[in-house]
């Protein structure tokens, strides 16, 4: 079995199975949360514990989707035969909320060939290596996924930092980006999945919103995208309908808060 990447703190630090619900080892309800979270960072691993500890960097707010599927199965029991993997962790990875200096985040829509979360609206981000810290994962999938490289020292991680750069997406990762302003951003956060898609736009919402979407000759046309696009739930949209995922929304909700909105 691979070095474990998530530790939980309780007493002594213990890895955490992939069959296992990282909230409900914290002592989370049934809810969704979020529920405060200590936290240490370490090179390739994470300590989560929901008491204060020495070497704890953080309080962060730990949350998860409402189709969590272990969440779930900690609630139901196991049919005959079925066996989850018990030699393999939980891995590691980092999504990188980016702030531009007028206030929008950097979004990238995911390939339709990509066998993972295909043609979702996400943050720049992914898996982190075993022998990295998480902000250099984050800034190498950022460099990866849509070209910009930050330089070490010129920039502030917390809080986000602002600075202006040439975006030279990857087409084997993503195949579309946007600049998303708070106003549209605060309306896709608030849609709460599990429920119904919103059938009309708020008023004061665009009825579209500007995005960039990448040829395959390797250049790049403008695409009005509908805004009711970034508001879809799921599971009441198909997995491979077009929308914000789950897991951005509450990223948007952190960096919203960070704005003070």
């Amino acid at each position: 079995m691979a070095a474990a990447r998530v530790l939980l703190l309780s007493g002594r630090p213990e890895s955490v199975s992939f069959a296992q619900s990282v909230c409900g080892l914290l002592g989370a309800g049934p809810g969704l949360g979020p529920w405060p979270t200590y936290c240490g960072l370490k090179r390739g691993q994470l300590v989560l514990s929901h008491r204060p500890f020495p070497g704890a960097s953080a309080r962060l707010p730990l949350q998860r989707p409402p189709f969590c599927p272990f969440s779930a199965l900690d609630q139901q029991p196991r049919a005959p035969g079925a066996e989850l993997p018990t030699n393999r962790g939980v891995d590691l990875a980092v999504a990188v909320v980016l702030q531009s200096s007028d206030q929008t985040v950097l979004l990238t829509r995911r390939t339709c060939a990509l066998n993972v979360s295909p043609n979702l609206w996400v943050p720049p981000g992914g898996h982190v290596e075993p022998d990295e810290e998480l902000l250099d994962g984050g800034l190498r999938e950022l460099w990866e996924e849509s070209g910009l490289q930050l330089p070490q020292g010129q920039f502030f991680w917390v809080p986000l930092g602002l600075w202006e750069a040439r975006i030279q997406p990857n087409p084997r990762e993503v195949n579309a980006l946007m600049w998303l302003g708070p106003d549209v951003a605060a309306a896709v956060a608030a849609t709460e999945d599990g429920t119904e898609t919103p059938r009309h736009l708020p008023q004061d919402l665009p009825p579209s919103v500007l995005a960039v979407e990448l040829e395959e000759n390797g250049g790049a046309r403008p695409l009005v995208l509908p805004t009711s696009t970034l508001l879809r739930t799921t599971p009441a949209t198909a997995d491979s309908k077009e929308r914000v995922s789950t897991g951005t929304k509450f990223a948007l909700r952190l960096w919203l808060q960070h704005l003070g909105r």
